[in-house]
C-alpha cells in the first residue's frame, strides 16, 4: 500500500511522520502449563499515512477498528509486528535506548481519561515537572518549579494549582494539567487519544481551544483519535477514516464531510445527529445492515463488503488499495 501524500497540489512539504504497512497483531493463546497461539486479533492490519510538520489529523472509526492500536505504535508503547514507522528521517523501530529517550521527549500523548491518567498520589506540580526531572531537562528544583508555573498559565490554569491533588480539581482542569505535562518536554508531536471525549461539551470547546491556540504557537504537530466527528470536522485539517483494522479513506477535511467516497465513510457522515430536532425527526436514516465482523477472522478482501450496498463479487477476493481519485483524496473502494 502506498504512502499517502499530505498534499492535493503536489507542494513539496516537510514530513514529520510516515507510517508504511503497519500492522500490529495481538495473539490468542490457549492452555495453562503448555501455551501455544491459536489465532491472532488483527487490531491494525496494514496501513500507511504521512503527516507533515504543523498539521492536524484526524483519525475516526468506530470503536475497536484500531485507532487507538496505531496511536500507540507510534508511541512504542506497543511495539508493531510489521510495517515501518518513521518519525524526522528515523525508523523509530531500530532505534538505540538513547535514541528512543530523545525521541520520547519529541512525541507526548494526551490520554483519553483525567481521572485515571494523574497520580492520585502526586501533586500537580510534581506531576508536570516529573517528565523534565526523568529527561535532565531542567534539573533545579526552582527552575522546574518556575516552568511548571509557566506552563499551567499556558494552560489556562492558576499556578496555585501546583500544590493541589487531581482530585481536588474537575475534569476539564485535569485534562488542561495532561496537556501542560504533554508539553513540558516541548515536543514536536502530541497523540491526543479522545482527549476530550470524558469531557462536558462545553469544557470540551474550551480544551479544543487550547489545544489549536498551542499548535498554532509552537508549531505542533496532532495525531487526533476521535469518534466524534464534530470536534474532528472543528480541529482538523485532514481526517483517516479506519474500519477493521484498514484506512479506508483519507482526505482534507472539508472535502471528506462535503464529498465522502467510501460507503463506510458515508454511513459514519449519515449517523451524526442533527440539532435541530425537526430535521433529526423528518431525515432518511440509512442502517448499516449486520454486525461488525470480527478483528480475529476478518472477511477476504475488501473487511466492508458483507456489509456495503454496492459491493460486486470482486470485493470479497482481493483487499482494495488507497487510489487517489482526486489531489489529495484516496479511497480504497474501486467502486466508489
Amino acid at each position: 500500500m502506498s504512502v499517502v501524500e499530505t498534499t492535493g497540489a503536489g507542494t513539496p512539504v516537510e514530513k514529520i511522520l510516515e507510517v508504511t504497512d503497519l500492522r500490529m497483531y495481538f495473539p490468542i493463546t490457549e492452555g495453562i502449563m503448555i501455551q501455544r497461539k491459536v489465532a491472532d486479533v488483527k487490531a491494525v492490519d496494514g496501513i500507511s499515512f504521512s503527516m507533515s510538520r504543523g498539521e492536524t489529523l484526524g483519525l475516526v472509526g468506530e470503536s475497536g477498528c484500531g485507532k487507538t492500536t496505531t496511536g500507540r505504535c507510534i508511541l512504542q508503547l506497543e511495539k508493531q509486528t510489521s510495517g515501518d514507522i518513521v518519525f524526522n528521517g528515523q525508523n523509530i523501530s531500530t532505534l538505540s535506548r538513547s535514541d528512543m529517550l530523545q525521541f520520547r521527549q519529541k512525541v507526548q500523548v494526551i490520554f483519553q481519561d483525567p481521572y485515571s491518567s494523574l497520580n492520585p498520589r502526586m501533586k500537580i506540580g510534581d506531576i508536570i515537572g516529573e517528565p523534565m526531572k526523568v529527561h535532565k531537562i531542567i534539573e533545579d528544583k526552582t527552575e522546574r518549579d518556575r516552568r511548571v508555573a509557566e506552563l499551567l498559565s499556558l494552560c489556562g490554569l492558576s499556578p496555585q494549582f501546583s500544590d493541589r491533588y487531581p482530585h481536588e480539581m474537575s475534569g476539564g482542569q485535569r485534562q488542561r494539567v495532561g496537556v501542560a505535562r504533554a508539553l513540558a518536554l516541548n515536543p514536536e508531536f502530541i497523540v491526543c487519544d479522545e482527549a476530550v471525549s470524558a469531557l462536558d461539551v462545553s469544557i470540551q470547546a474550551q480544551v479544543i481551544n487550547l489545544l489549536e491556540d498551542l499548535r498554532d504557537e509552537f508549531n505542533l504537530t496532532y495525531l487526533f483519535i476521535s469518534h466524534d466527528l464534530s470536534v474532528i470536522r472543528h480541529l482538523c485539517q485532514r481526517v483517516a477514516v479506519m474500519y477493521l483494522g484498514h484506512m479506508v479513506e483519507v482526505a482534507d477535511c472539508d472535502e471528506l464531510f462535503e464529498n465522502p467516497m467510501h460507503p463506510y465513510t458515508k454511513a459514519l457522515l449519515d449517523a451524526v445527529p442533527i440539532a435541530d430536532p425537526v430535521l433529526e425527526a423528518s431525515r432518511e436514516h440509512k442502517i448499516v445492515k449486520g454486525e461488525i465482523p470480527s478483528p480475529i477472522n476478518p472477511p477476504s478482501g475488501c473487511v466492508f463488503h458483507p456489509r456495503c450496498e454496492i459491493a460486486v463479487p470482486g470485493c470479497s477476493q482481493a483487499i482494495p488499495k488507497l487510489l487517489e481519485v482526486k489531489p489529495g483524496h484516496w479511497v480504497a473502494c474501486p467502486e466508489a
